[in-house]
């Protein structure tokens, strides 16, 4: 695995790389996380014939960080996905992606910006879900920090100090088997959030989502997704209820969905090994198994 530089939509951005040739797996990270969070299943697209790509989003790590609310809007998001898929030349795509960066993976199917030949998506659900959930109680609940985000300069202060510790924390705290997050893997994550502007670029995200900037409004219904899609699903997820995958197949024509028991929202780095058996079956055409309590796969059902 390298660290590259490359230049897209007017930006420059770090990349992880793993792999060489023209079909490209790009991986998109969330919050409050960065390309490393892909380590695991870099190696993995490597070893299946892709040129696997783990960019820092704009706004972290050494990408670059534009100053304005107005930069994190859900166009731009999109807008670098495009300019990353072209400037790779790649002649085949599998968007991979978790958390924020699976909302703008489902916008970019959705809109079709660029062709994909699949679609993986790690515990956010598809947008029209999402918004259904926030409509009951039991997800507002769960989704109180977008409301505290959009508050000036405070969420970065409480975030930022002791060198960020509060961020290591969300990582540590809200996962089941906590052994699974280093110390030396939570000081990359703390450092990342340390760094100038870092958190101010962070949040952000979340501000202009509520500014006008998130998910348009589909007013003639949501488009169906065609492309194949594969969503896992950490089934301990604090942030995000289990309840907003049910329904997705109303919104996908092709959906494999996939739960993994006793695991948190940080699903490919809690349960790699599971995940990446998941991922290899189904990228590969392959039967794609369940999971069971004491994660073993077995076979799966009849889709």
């Amino acid at each position: 695995m390298q660290t590259i530089f490359v230049e897209a939509n007017g930006l420059r951005f770090e990349v992880l790389e793993e792999g060489s040739g023209d079909r490209l797996a790009l991986c998109l990270h969330g919050f409050p996380e960065h390309g490393y969070s892909w380590r695991h299943q870099l190696p993995l697209l490597a070893r299946l014939g892709y040129r696997a790509w783990a960019p820092n989003l704009r706004g972290y790590g050494n990408s670059s960080r534009p100053p304005l609310v107005s930069d994190y809007r859900m166009d731009a998001l999109l807008g670098d996905v495009a300019g990353l898929i072209d400037a790779s030349g790649a002649r085949e795509v599998v968007l991979i992606a978790h958390d924020w960066g699976g909302a703008i993976a489902w916008m970019f199917a959705i809109r079709r910006i660029r062709p994909l030949t699949r679609l993986i998506v790690m515990n956010l659900p598809h947008p029209a879900r999402f918004d259904e959930g926030l409509r009951t109680w039991a997800q507002f609940k769960r989704s109180w920090y977008i409301f505290f985000f959009q508050i000036p300069w405070l969420p970065e202060f409480l975030f930022g100090a002791r060198r960020a510790r509060a961020i290591g924390d969300v990582f540590r705290n809200m996962a089941i088997d906590k052994s699974r997050f280093t110390e030396a893997d939570l000081e990359i994550y703390r450092a990342n959030a340390a760094a100038p502007g870092a958190l101010t670029a962070m949040i952000n995200y979340y501000r202009a989502a509520l500014r006008g900037g998130g998910v348009p409004e589909m007013r003639e219904g949501w488009p169906t997704v065609e492309t194949p899609t594969l969503m896992i699903w950490g089934e301990e997820d604090t942030a995000l209820g289990k309840e907003l995958t049910f329904g997705t197949d109303r919104f996908v024509s092709n959906l494999t969905l996939r739960y993994v028991p006793r695991c948190s929202h940080w699903v490919q780095q809690e349960q790699p090994e599971i995940v990446n058996g998941l991922m290899e079956a189904w990228l590969t055409g392959q039967p794609v198994p369940e999971v069971r309590v004491e994660h073993r796969l077995v076979p799966a059902a009849a889709e």
